[in-house]
């Protein structure tokens, strides 16, 4: 009998000690992101801020920057697939599209992404897939150009894109019907790397009203080159990105709070990890009107000649003036 009460008592205690450490045992969240720019940074920081709210303590983060290079998005999905990451996150398309092709055993969440069933991350958008579901970020293309029409009655409308990114292709076709609608005719100009966006910023800069900016990541990548290019010429530039924008000499940016998608997109995550299936998560888009900022900027108004309404500023939760940026 002696015995037995002695091995009940070890019995106990290993198991205590195997449960002990199962729980303190780190989870790998794998996390790749396309590029580093404001908008992304945010989103990857909201994934991880979600989660700490969701009460994970045990959790290690593995997060990686493609630096806009597709094949080190897919090094980078391989890399997740050989460590065995519980959940891989992709932020924007062309890494949830490296991940998705990678990973087939396990759950991939992409971030930010315009267009998943476009892209070919989902069969469906209102139903979940089997290892793969996500947030997407559909920008409001018609009511950001009308916001910029608004601001300057505009006939020509410049839209500089990456013609190898999935989710600028989408948007550069609903800026099409949006403006065809609004009887603005669309000049185009695509890019394939951040090398060339002030080259093609330059080629349309004269034959344009104002410039449209959507969610594209190379191009947000190399804001700059636009807005130095812009600003001489006193044409316009609206940002579908006002978490990227705040830096730099747009008049006007009207989109989503990318933290707020990395919160939502950490929510996603939270649910993985409680044991729900990506099946049963169908793709989320954010639909609240708080989960959008409008930033004007005075600064540069002022600089090229425009007079920005009082109605419009009334709209506006952030606006710079003389360099200094107000939260409403």
């Amino acid at each position: 009998m002696k015995n037995i009460f002695v091995f009940l008592i070890l019995s106990t205690l290993i198991f205590s000690f195997v449960g002990c450490k199962k729980s303190d045992s780190k989870i790998v969240i794998g996390i790749s992101k396309i590029v580093s720019h404001p908008a992304l940074d945010a989103t990857e920081k909201g994934i991880q801020d979600a989660l700490t709210n969701a009460g994970f303590t045990n959790l290690q983060y593995d997060l990686q920057n493609a630096n806009g290079d597709i094949s080190t998005a897919k090094q980078i999905a391989n890399k997740f697939n050989s460590e065995k990451v519980k959940v891989a996150v992709g932020i924007a398309t062309p890494t949830a599209q490296a991940l998705v092709s990678t990973l087939k055993n396990i759950p991939v969440v992409f971030s930010a992404v315009t267009d998943p069933q476009g892209a070919g991350l989902v069969k469906s958008t209102t139903e979940g897939d089997e290892f793969v579901t996500g947030v997407s970020d559909m920008t409001p293309v018609e009511e950001q150009i009308k916001m910029i029409n608004s601001i300057k009655p505009i006939k020509k409308l410049g839209n500089i894109y990456a013609s190898n990114e999935a989710n600028s292709v989408s948007i550069a076709k609903l800026v099409k019907d949006a403006c065809t609608k609004l009887g603005i005719e669309v000049i185009e100009a695509t890019v394939t790397n951040s090398s060339e966006v002030k080259q093609a910023t330059e080629s349309i800069i004269d034959k344009v009203d104002a410039i449209y900016i959507s969610t594209d990541n190379t191009v947000v990548s190399a804001l700059n080159s636009v807005t130095d290019v812009a600003l001489k010429k006193k044409v316009p530039v609206m940002s579908a990105d006002p978490s990227s924008a705040e830096t730099f000499d747009i008049i006007a940016a009207y989109g989503f709070n990318y933290y707020q998608i990395g919160i939502e997109t950490g929510k996603l995550v939270a649910d993985i990890l409680n044991g729900k299936k990506t099946k049963d998560l169908p793709t989320k888009y954010l639909t609240e009107a708080s989960s959008l900022d409008l930033l004007i900027n005075l600064d540069v108004a002022k600089q090229i000649g425009i007079n920005v309404s009082e109605d419009i500023l009334s709209k506006a939760n952030k606006i710079k003036e003389n360099g200094q940026m107000k939260v409403k």
